[in-house]
């Protein structure tokens, strides 16, 4: 399957393995390398700058002809350790940069110095173009079927769009989780997809078994939206938990949102709180069921090592 994808990384099929925060480590990744598809992790996901530099000296020996790797960076000002982790990631080399939530400006000026390519996450025209005129290598759009952090618009509609008004090639992140998905990306212009959720249910995930198995049991249809973690709209299972605790913000959130000098703080600490209590939730045994996943978990059936989610994907 040769795509502008499969071409800018040299993979083999037009498949990223999405970031996705707490999930995604270096063994799921070198599987994925090994699968013929790129594989990419959140920054985050590492607590020091030199738990990261590890993790990437890890996944440069591992590396195979026909994969590739990556990072993904939080670039707004609610992640301090931004600065940090892009240094780290140009001393040592990766094959790209993954941007969501803020200007990618300062990441792809830095990583193209060091060979790095950027991919930028966006949900609409207005922000394609400018990451484009930044000088991104290729643009994620992110639909109305993705996981975590969503956009508004119909993987159709979008891709469409990027694609009659950008130049770069666009990714499609959300709404795959098997062979016809991706056909259907590629059949709208897109050069590649970008999946995350189903692998959550993979034998190399770092999360607890329960939330692999809320990956099987729980389908499209209890996906919801809630405004609980991050301080921006993201999509969670609609676990007895979640409908206990709502998915709106408090009445006082709300106002301070709406004061111009609190609203970054208060943004940062409802982030710190969110991420919190998504942790805990994927990696203890925890009544708090805080799950993030997208409605592609429809078609996860089973826990399997992710080289067989990967020949889901293919076949």
């Amino acid at each position: 399957m040769t795509t502008k994808l499969t071409q800018l990384l040299n993979i083999k099929f037009p498949i990223i393995q999405a970031p996705m925060f707490l999930v995604s480590n270096t063994s799921m990744v070198i599987e994925a390398m090994k699968g013929g598809i790129a594989g990419c992790i959140p920054a985050l996901n590492y607590r020091t700058l030199e738990e990261l530099r590890v993790a990437i000296k890890e996944l440069k020996e591992a590396k195979v002809e026909g994969g590739s790797f990556g990072f993904n960076l939080i670039v707004n000002k609610s992640n301090i350790k931004y600065k940090g982790q892009l240094e780290v990631i140009c001393e040592e080399g990766c094959d790209f940069i993954i941007t969501s939530l803020g200007s990618p400006e300062e990441t792809i000026r830095q990583a193209h110095k060091a060979g790095i390519k950027v991919f930028c996450d966006v949900v609409d025209l207005k922000f394609a173009k400018k990451v484009e005129d930044l000088g991104a290598d290729a643009i994620i759009a992110v639909n109305n079927e993705a996981g975590g952090h969503r956009g508004n618009m119909t993987p159709k509609d979008l891709i469409e769009l990027l694609k009659n008004n950008c130049q770069i090639p666009v990714i499609s992140a959300g709404g795959v989780g098997c062979k016809a998905d991706i056909d259907e990306m590629i059949s709208y212009g897109a050069d590649g997809v970008s999946v995350g959720s189903p692998f959550i249910a993979s034998i190399e995930a770092n999360v607890t078994d329960e939330y692999k198995q809320a990956c099987v049991d729980y389908g499209a249809k209890d996906i919801v939206m809630t405004e609980r973690i991050s301080g921006t709209p993201c999509t969670v299972i609609n676990t007895p938990y979640v409908q206990k605790i709502g998915t709106k913000q408090t009445w006082l959130e709300s106002v301070l949102n709406k004061n111009r000098k609190l609203k970054k703080w208060v943004k940062m600490i409802r982030f710190s709180i969110g991420m919190n209590a998504t942790k805990n939730a994927a990696t203890k045994a925890t009544y708090k069921t805080v799950w993030v996943a997208g409605p592609s978990i429809e078609h996860v059936k089973d826990i399997l090592p992710t080289k067989d989610i990967i020949q889901r994907l293919i076949e």
